[in-house]
C-alpha cells in the first residue's frame, strides 16, 4: 500500500493529501474525530453522507517559527493566539502597535521584553532581523509599506487581506516577494475552512462534470454592515479600499478558487442607496445616545453595543462587570463613530452590490455583497453538467442528475479546537503557513500571493466596471 493509498484509507481530507505529497511533509496531519450526534437526524433514502475527516490545526515543526505582529487589534490577536494553544509551532517574539493598550496586552500575554515591543511599525525595521516572519494586520493602508519593507528585510509575511488599496500595489508586493524570494500568505482564510475544502475537493474530483455557472452570495448582515462599513474602519471607500474588495475579496477569491481558471470579463452595479441622510427616521440626532427614535432603529448603537453586546473587541479597557462595561461603551459611544447615527455617518461604501464575470471556457459567475440580511454564512450555488451543489458554508449538498442521488457534506466543527473563528479558516491559514516558512516553501500555502493578487485585481476592475458603466476585460 502506497503512502497515498494510506492516508485515503483513513478518509482524511484533501488538506491532508496535499500536505503528504508535499517535499519534507509526514504524516502529521492526524485526523480529529469528530464525536457523533447523539441523535443523528435521518437523511432521505437517496441521500448519502460525505465525510473526509478533519485535520488537525497545529503545525508539526522542528522547532517554533518566530513571528512579530504588526498591528495588535482584532486580527493580529486571532493569528497571535494561535501560539497559545501550538507553542512548538509559533512564538511571538514582538509586537507593533499604535495603540498603548493593545501593544502591552499583546507583549504581557505573549512575553514580550520591551526591546520588542514598537509605537511605530518602521522601528521593527530599525533593528536586525530577529524573527522568522512578520504578521501584518494593520488597517488597510498601512499593508503596502509595512510588507514592502518586511520583505526587503527578509521577513516571511503572514498578511491580511486586502493585499493593499491598489492592483499596482498588489503586484508591487507579488514583485518584492519574487525579488527577494520569500513567502507572503495572504489571509484568505475562507481556502482553509473544512466547507470550502471539502466543496474543492467534490470539485476537482470530477462529481460535477464541467462546470457552466456559479452563483454566490455574500450576506453581510444589517449590523456587521453598519458596525464595519457605515461606522467603522471600512466606512471610507477612499480612506480603505471599495467594499468588493473590503469585504468580497474573500469571495472573489474562493469562486476563483473553485473554478481554477483565469477571468476574462467582469462587469458591476451597486450603490448607496439606504445608509444615507434621506432615510433617517424622524427624531434622529447625530449620536443614538441623543435619538429620540433610537429604541425603534434595529441599527441604534445602543442595541448593538449596549444590549446586545455585539463587536465589543473594538472597545479598549472593558471592565468585567456589566454595569461597569456598558458605562465605559456609552462613554465611547458619545466620543467614537461607533455612537453616530448611521444615516448621518461619513460613509460612501455601496450597501448593495452586482458583480458578474466571465471566467476562461465561458462559465459564468455572479457575486452578490448585500447589506440587508438578516442571516450570514456564504450561500453558493454551483451548476455543472453531471450534478449542482446548494451550499450555506455550514453545509452543501450535491445531486447527481442522472441517478437522483443526493451526496451531503456537514460536519459538526463547533466542539473542535482551533476551528472556531471563521468556520476553522482563522487557524487553517495559520497552520499552513508555519509550516511553509519552515520548510521554506509556498507550496504548503493554498493561498500564496501570487494567486491572491488575481482575484484583487478582479475586484479592482469590477470597481471600475461599475464606476465607468462598462464591461472591462482583464
Amino acid at each position: 500500500m502506497t503512502k497515498r493509498e494510506f492516508i485515503q484509507t483513513l478518509g482524511l481530507g484533501a488538506a491532508v493529501l496535499a500536505v503528504g505529497t508535499l517535499p519534507g511533509a509526514s504524516l502529521m496531519e492526524a485526523a480529529i474525530p469528530v464525536e457523533p450526534e447523539k441523535e443523528p437526524v435521518p437523511l432521505p433514502p437517496d441521500t448519502e453522507r460525505l465525510a473526509f475527516g478533519l485535520p488537525s490545526q497545529e503545525a508539526k515543526v522542528l522547532r517554533p517559527v518566530t513571528a512579530v505582529v504588526i498591528g495588535a487589534g482584532s486580527r493580529g490577536s486571532v493569528y497571535a493566539a494561535y501560539c497559545a494553544q501550538y507553542p512548538a509551532s509559533l512564538r511571538i517574539v514582538g509586537v507593533a502597535d499604535i495603540n498603548t493598550v493593545r501593544r502591552e496586552q499583546m507583549a504581557a500575554q505573549y512575553d514580550i521584553p520591551p526591546q520588542y515591543q514598537f509605537a511605530d511599525w518602521r522601528e521593527v525595521f530599525r533593528r536586525p532581523k530577529f524573527a522568522d516572519a512578520v504578521i501584518i494586520a494593520t488597517p488597510d493602508n498601512l499593508h503596502y509599506l509595512p510588507a514592502m519593507q518586511a520583505l526587503a528585510y527578509g521577513y516571511d509575511i503572514l498578511l491580511e487581506k486586502p493585499i493593499a488599496q491598489t492592483a499596482k500595489e498588489c503586484t508591487d508586493i507579488l514583485h518584492q516577494a519574487r525579488k527577494y524570494g520569500r513567502i507572503v500568505g495572504v489571509c484568505h482564510v475562507l481556502r482553509y475552512t473544512p466547507y470550502f475544502r471539502a466543496l474543492k475537493r467534490v470539485i476537482d474530483e470530477g462529481r460535477v462534470g464541467k462546470i457552466l455557472s456559479v452563483q454566490h452570495l455574500e450576506p453581510v448582515r444589517f449590523h456587521h454592515m453598519a458596525h464595519s462599513y457605515v461606522r467603522g474602519n471600512w466606512h471610507s471607500s477612499k480612506q480603505t479600499t471599495p467594499i468588493i474588495i473590503a469585504k468580497a475579496c474573500h469571495d472573489l477569491d474562493i469562486i476563483r478558487w473553485l473554478l481554477d481558471k483565469p477571468c476574462k470579463k467582469v462587469s458591476a452595479f451597486g450603490s448607496l442607496d439606504f445608509f444615507t441622510r434621506q432615510n433617517e427616521p424622524r427624531g434622529a440626532a447625530d449620536r443614538c445616545l441623543d435619538c429620540a427614535a433610537e429604541n425603534q432603529c434595529p441599527f441604534s448603537a445602543k442595541k448593538i453595543y449596549i444590549r446586545e453586546h455585539k463587536y465589543l473587541y473594538v472597545f479598549d479597557n472593558l471592565p468585567r462587570n456589566r454595569a461597569d462595561k456598558d458605562a465605559v461603551i456609552t462613554d465611547y459611544l458619545r466620543t467614537t463613530d461607533y455612537g453616530r447615527c448611521v444615516f448621518r455617518c461619513r460613509n460612501d461604501q455601496c450597501d448593495h452590490y452586482v458583480c458578474n464575470l466571465e471566467f476562461e471556457d465561458h462559465i459564468t459567475a455572479s457575486l452578490q455583497v448585500e447589506a440587508l440580511t438578516s442571516y450570514g454564512g456564504r450561500k453558493t450555488r454551483i451548476m455543472g453538467s453531471k450534478a449542482d451543489i446548494v451550499g450555506d458554508m455550514d453545509s452543501f449538498t450535491l445531486t447527481d442528475f442522472l441517478t437522483g442521488r443526493k451526496y451531503l457534506w456537514h460536519e459538526d466543527i463547533s466542539k473542535l479546537p482551533g476551528y472556531e473563528g471563521h468556520a476553522g479558516g482563522d487557524w487553517g491559514i495559520v497552520k499552513d503557513f508555519v509550516l511553509a516558512v519552515a520548510h521554506q516553501d509556498e507550496k504548503f500555502l493554498s493561498s500564496a500571493i501570487d494567486v491572491s493578487v488575481e482575484s484583487h485585481i478582479m475586484g479592482f476592475r469590477a470597481e471600475q466596471a461599475r464606476l465607468t458603466n462598462k464591461i472591462i476585460n482583464l
